[in-house]
């Protein structure tokens, strides 16, 4: 049986159901998932500011908050986080510098890896915010498992190769389109997770 870690970020709550649909996807390829969220920096005068965020933060008070055993745990990992200015939040590079000692020990290499983001605008940064993540994945060693076009919700959910991801400029929510998408991103990753720790499996025997 596979193990997926699934860290992220949230607001207001778009990354999160996102989250929830690729942990679905994982779970019914038989995957065993721990669903981690990371730690919120910013200070109560922005949460205030904005109801939606406040609200967010309340209904998801219990997710247990990603620690470096989580990923040291995992055949594989997911990372999502909403775009800002084109690169991953704070919150989420804040756990992600964390990391250092579990990357020298060699415990990120040979690892499932993906992402998953959403903004405001269609072109709102992406494209650019999954290769940075990327970036941190070809640092650690691990093996990067894009989407790419290998199934039909891909190009139905816009068709984004690198990821699933969202736009939400009007507030109208998630459609399903896009959770189809993260749930077969779920199930990808699960698969090839699946594959890998077999490898290791076997190599060590």
């Amino acid at each position: 049986m596979a193990k997926l870690t699934i860290v992220y970020y949230s607001s207001t709550g778009h990354t999160w159901r996102i989250a929830q649909a690729i942990e679905e996807g994982a779970r019914a390829m038989g995957a065993e998932t721990r669903l981690r969220k990371v730690r919120e920096l910013a200070g109560p005068e922005a949460i205030d500011a904005k109801p939606a965020w406040k609200e967010h933060l309340e209904a998801t008070r219990e997710v247990p908050e990603a620690t470096p055993d989580d990923l040291a745990w995992a055949d594989g990992f997911v990372f999502g986080t909403p775009t800002r200015f084109g690169l991953p939040a704070a919150q989420l590079k804040q756990f992600i510098d964390t990391l250092g000692p579990l990357w020298a020990a060699g415990g990120l290499q040979d690892k499932v890896a993906g992402a998953f983001t959403g903004a405001g605008n269609l072109h709102g940064g992406q494209e650019s915010t999954l290769l940075a993540l990327h970036n941190i994945f070809y640092h650690w060693g691990s093996v990067i498992v894009p989407v790419g076009y290998t199934d039909k919700r891909i190009p139905a959910a816009g068709g984004n190769p690198y990821g699933s991801s969202f736009s939400d400029g009007r507030g109208q929510g998630l459609p399903a389109e896009k959770l189809d998408a993260a749930r077969y991103q779920g199930e990808r990753l699960a698969r090839f997770a699946g594959v890998l720790a077999a490898a290791r499996t076997q190599a060590a025997g």
